[in-house]
């Protein structure tokens, strides 16, 4: 799960002032009976939640968080807890400028291959990684490759009051398939109630985001959490269709 930061790339600072996403102060407040599932929400207007998957990463989600601090972008970040044990002051940070922080289990399991005394164990490690390093106990979760069987969905939902956040768009950045096909992916993927999947745990996914984001804001999307999604949709379409190829991907 682990790469190795280009530190001699750095991304290029753009030409005039970046489009921002406009001050909303939107609640992040939704019904728990609203859904278990979503891969993405019904929501009256351009509305999209930017995620990130398998941080924080020591140098990678620094820079990213200064690009979306620049645009003025809200995201939600599926943390790993070993990860947060390692850079509590990352998560503070990302918290701290307003993103919101999501359960991604401790060790990045296959959790549709585990009983249910250690699908348990890993959230509730999770979630105690998250309340050391910034006060704050998540709202939703994302399982490892997408894979968690509905029952386990279920049971997590009644327990913890999580729904399983899935994706409507992926890039498929794992392949690490070039800044620019990253950009063109999310960018014609992405639509109306949209849950953009990327992962900071890339430096090259980092890399793609200032057009991204710039290419998404400029075609009229505004970015909200996904709580702040999921509470805007006046019927959440619960699903389960991520993508086949991205419940193998052993960066997700």
């Amino acid at each position: 799960m682990k790469t190795a930061s280009n530190s001699d790339y750095r991304t290029p600072l753009p030409q005039g002032p970046v489009p921002r996403n406009p001050d909303m102060g939107m609640s992040g407040d939704f019904s728990k009976s609203s859904g278990v599932t979503f891969s993405r929400v019904s929501v009256p207007g351009p509305y999209v939640a930017l995620t990130f998957d398998d941080g924080p990463h020591a140098s990678n989600t620094p820079r990213l968080l200064d690009i979306l601090r620049a645009r003025n972008v809200k995201a939600t970040f599926y943390v790993i807890g070993k990860n947060v044990d390692l850079y509590p002051g990352i998560v503070r940070r990302t918290v701290a400028e307003g993103h919101e922080i999501g359960n991604h289990t401790y060790t990045h399991p296959k959790l549709s291959s585990l009983g249910n005394d250690r699908v348990m164990s890993e959230i509730r490690k999770t979630d105690d990684a998250i309340v050391r390093a910034c006060g704050i106990r998540p709202k939703t979760l994302r399982p490892p490759y997408g894979a968690l069987l509905q029952n386990q969905r279920q049971m997590i939902h009644s327990t913890f009051g999580y729904p399983t956040i899935m994706w409507s768009v992926d890039p498929l950045d794992w392949k690490r398939p070039g800044s620019g096909v990253v950009t063109s992916r999310i960018v014609s993927g992405t639509n109306n109630g949209a849950i953009i999947l990327v992962h900071d745990l890339h430096a090259s996914s980092v890399d793609a985001m200032p057009a991204t984001v710039d290419a998404l804001l400029r075609k009229g999307y505004k970015f909200v959490t996904v709580s702040q999604l999921l509470a805007m949709g006046s019927s959440g379409q619960a699903s389960t269709n991520a993508r086949p190829s991205a419940l193998v991907n052993a960066g997700q």
